[in-house]
């Protein structure tokens, strides 16, 4: 859920212009691509953390099949991110999952790569440095049909399973069926992999999930929203509320908001984080709403669907949270290594002592790539539950 970003970093993606892209023709997929993970379609693409920077890689933008959060097909959209260093034979796969980035689909990751404006390019980086293979998931409505179902944990870590899935399943990405993956993602990020962590093992079985790293998790829909509600961070829980009411229009959030609400909501839609951040700072619910949907039964019970922590992970989790985060409450996170451990999981939980919300992703992504690759390497995971 990243909303605020240093002057400077802002300036660099106000200055980011188009980068020339080269014009590709996309290869459809088989007709019978129906099952989750399956791919629709793919085309060549190109991956740079700033313009033109070169990486040594190949990319492929793709259309796959998933799973919404009641169970239906869907399509979603995603990249998949191949390292050229002369490397044969298998090589590990993360399966990631970007912070908040907005609701328009010119947000998307995979719009945003070819350019050099994808905010978390640098850390992806960083794994294709290390020689693994990275599929990033737009997650469903990002870039597709439809508002971005954004904070609907069930259809986050479905989209992010499938990414791995599909990546697997690109012959052109060169990864087997055996292919080792770590799930890695921090904030919205952080949700979606806690979430495809739990369902690896009913959704997913087929995949070689080694572990997860997630950090800053909003496990708690409710008490985030109730953090937030009209401070600067307060865009996120009417972007919140647009997610919610994608995934299960029955909420019908259009019957709650008032003519303000109905405008911010609107312009909310189109916007990526920097400008969405802003146009929803420091408002109440109250002051959008004629009735607060949050206070409803129905309401409630779709954000505590989305809770993380209802299940036990199968394989380990590195979960991390910084704690002076003026997001994301440190207590909220803490709360799901609490029910994880509670549950039998194998959890290393890590305090970070220093820094907020956007530094915690910057800092700690060495620290959670480094224990990936311990897990990549066979080493026992200890976890620090007791």
């Amino acid at each position: 859920m990243h909303v605020r970003t240093s002057a400077r970093a802002l300036a660099v993606v106000a200055a980011l212009g188009l980068s020339v892209i080269t014009p590709v023709t996309a290869q459809a997929a088989p007709a019978d691509a129906t099952a989750p993970g399956d791919i629709v379609s793919s085309e060549p693409s190109s991956f740079h953390p700033l313009p033109g920077q070169p990486t040594h890689t190949k990319a492929w933008k793709i259309h796959y099949r998933s799973t919404t959060a009641k169970g239906e097909p869907n399509t979603v959209s995603g990249t998949v991110i191949v390292p050229q260093d002369g490397r044969t034979g298998p090589r590990p796969l993360i399966t990631y999952a970007v912070g908040t980035i907005g609701m328009g689909d010119h947000c998307a990751p995979s719009a945003g790569f070819p350019k050099g404006t994808a905010l978390e390019a640098n850390l992806i980086q960083q794994l294709t440095l290390r020689g693994w293979a990275v599929a990033v998931t737009d997650y469903e409505g990002l870039g597709t049909p439809g508002d971005h179902t954004y904070t609907v944990g069930r259809a986050e870590g479905q989209a992010m399973l499938d990414a791995a899935r599909a990546a697997i399943r690109l012959p052109e990405a060169g990864l087997g069926k055996g292919t080792p993956v770590g799930v890695m993602g921090y904030s919205q990020g952080g949700q979606a992999a806690g979430w495809a962590a739990e369902l690896h093992e009913s959704y997913a079985p087929d995949l070689d999930v080694k572990g997860t790293a997630a950090g800053g998790i909003p496990g708690d829909l409710r008490k985030v929203a109730d953090f937030n509600n009209g401070s600067y961070g307060s865009g996120l829980v009417f972007m919140a509320a647009i997610g919610q009411d994608a995934a299960f229009p029955e909420l019908n959030l259009e019957s709650y908001l008032n003519p303000e609400g109905k405008k911010l909501t609107d312009a909310l839609r189109t916007s990526c984080v920097v400008d969405g951040s802003v146009l929803g700072s420091f408002k109440k619910i109250s002051d959008m709403t004629s009735k607060n949907p949050l206070d409803q039964p129905d309401w409630q019970q779709r954000l505590r669907e989305s809770t993380v922590g209802t299940r036990a992970p199968d394989a380990p989790v590195y979960q991390y949270h910084v704690i002076t985060d003026e997001l994301i409450p440190y207590g909220v996170g803490k709360q799901v290594r609490e029910d994880w451990c509670a549950k039998g999981a194998n959890v290393q939980w890590h305090t970070v002592p220093l820094g907020e919300h956007i530094s915690g992703v910057i800092t700690q992504s060495p620290l959670a790539a480094n224990w990936l690759a311990d897990r990549f390497a066979g080493k026992p995971a200890r976890g620090n539950c007791g």
